[in-house]
């Protein structure tokens, strides 16, 4: 026979605790050498592509977890790579990013947000120069499956896609501000393919 306690703990306290309790989402390893970060801007008239080759983070992500998810991202701005040393070299000076003052780009999340038709949302704060600004990114799930090499390991990709405009973070000082030469808006596209123990 159950003791007046036992009862009490089982069908008052533990539910109550357990509404306290969280649990993160699973934490995926990022795997750079299938990843990327890319943006295109334009030059005059015609789009210019460019990369940044060196990022990292820390995403911990399910899609029915979102209230637990979280996700941290860094990169490293002199790494930016437009197949042209001379315009990577301008970029990274203090005409635009001013790599050495301020060398890294971060984003911080704060809430994830399902909007239905396979698309999310990550609310978080964007980080360029010394600029701090609250965005909502939106990007999508790719997938789910079992790594065919390596048995015990998942793999998932992540796509985000979005535009900001260079000018609200500083990015382009003196007469490189206005967008006759470089356009204000630059798209971005950062693309993960992500790894985890099953």
């Amino acid at each position: 026979m159950k003791t007046i306690a036992s009862i009490i703990i089982t069908t008052i306290l533990f539910p109550a605790l357990s509404a306290f309790t969280t649990i993160d989402a699973p934490t995926w390893d990022i795997d750079n050498s299938h990843s990327s970060v890319s943006f295109s801007v334009n030059h005059f008239l015609v789009p210019v592509d460019g990369r940044f080759n060196n990022f990292e983070g820390a995403v911990k992500l399910d899609k029915e977890n979102l209230l637990n998810s979280s996700a941290n991202f860094t990169i490293d701005v002199a790494s930016v790579d437009t197949r042209d040393d001379k315009r990577n070299n301008h970029l990274q000076s203090g005409d635009f990013f001013n790599a050495k003052k301020f060398p890294k780009i971060t984003f911080v999340s704060n809430k994830f947000e399902d909007k239905g038709n396979g698309e999310l949302l990550v609310h978080g704060k964007l980080t360029i120069k010394d600029v701090t600004k609250d965005v909502a990114l939106p990007f999508k799930i790719l997938g789910q499956t079992e790594h065919p090499m390596k048995k015990g390991t998942i793999i998932s990709g992540i796509q985000l896609k979005t535009t900001i405009n260079r000018n609200d973070y500083g990015v382009g000082s003196g007469s490189w501000a206005a967008s006759a030469v470089v356009g204000d808006e630059v798209d971005i596209k950062v693309t993960l393919e992500l790894s985890r123990k099953s």
